[in-house]
């Protein structure tokens, strides 16, 4: 079995990009740990997790049942509570590496991370397998291979897309401001510039359904050999699933 690190931010991540990977990954016997600034346990985005200030799109936009679950029983794993700190990582010691995503303002040390950079570099590196959704994809395209290049610049891959950031942002503007908008470019704008070429970036069919443990096929990846990515938290079923795959050599 593996070892899979999920890094994560002090606070704002997904509940579920993080929750539901974190439950697969376990229910196949691999060892989980996490890695924070300060090793000290993450929080959640609570409007993800809760929905609070979400308005009359809460059902639509925050963590399903599915998503909650699988982060409460991550929040209380004995692992999530005694994370490392980013510069105790030491990735010889490490198989696999997911990268979860999140939108609110406590993402940008861990996307803006130098020392997480690298360290997705190296990964790449050594072929590693990483598996990065929605946000976690920007720690990706960040990454600098020895040529100067984003680890991705040769990978096909997808993100958070500007339909669906754009879209939540509309729906939700007039009374959280930039709440969906962590940079002034998008989360795919900004991904698509570190590709070798445009039509590397996938967007996939449009996110109108979230998946499920039981409907894998509503969700989108694309998987470049060790690489997996996702686009939103609607895809993370799937995404779990193709990433444990590649974990596992499959």
């Amino acid at each position: 079995m593996s070892v899979v690190l999920v890094l994560l931010p002090s606070c704002d991540f997904d509940p579920t990009e993080a929750g539901v990977p974190w439950q697969t990954l376990t229910s196949r016997g691999h060892t989980v740990c996490f890695a924070t600034p300060d090793g000290k346990a993450a929080q959640a985005d609570q409007r993800m997790l809760h929905g609070a200030g979400l308005g009359p799109w809460h059902r639509l936009l925050c963590a399903d049942t599915n998503g909650r679950a699988a982060h409460d029983a991550m929040a209380a794993s004995p692992a999530f509570l005694r994370p490392l700190e980013y510069a105790q990582i030491e990735i010889e010691k490490v198989d696999a590496f997911l990268l979860p995503g999140g939108h609110a303002q406590g993402m940008k040390y861990y996307l803006e991370s130098a020392k997480l950079q690298k360290l997705v570099a190296d990964a790449f590196a050594r072929r590693l397998p990483v598996g990065a959704i929605c946000h976690g994809v920007l720690l990706a395209a960040r990454a600098r291979a020895s040529d100067g290049r984003s680890v991705l610049h040769e990978r096909r891959t997808t993100a958070l897309t500007r339909t669906l950031e754009l879209g939540a942002w509309a729906l939700t503007a007039l009374w959280l401001g930039n709440y969906y908008r962590t940079y002034p470019t998008t989360v795919q704008e900004e991904v698509t510039t570190a590709l070798a070429q445009k039509s590397n970036f996938e967007a996939g069919p449009p996110a109108i359904l979230r998946d499920s443990p039981t409907h894998l096929e509503r969700g989108f990846v694309v998987r470049d050999g060790n690489y997996v990515s996702a686009r939103w938290p609607g895809d993370a079923h799937r995404f779990a699933s193709d990433f444990a795959a590649i974990v596992e050599g499959n």
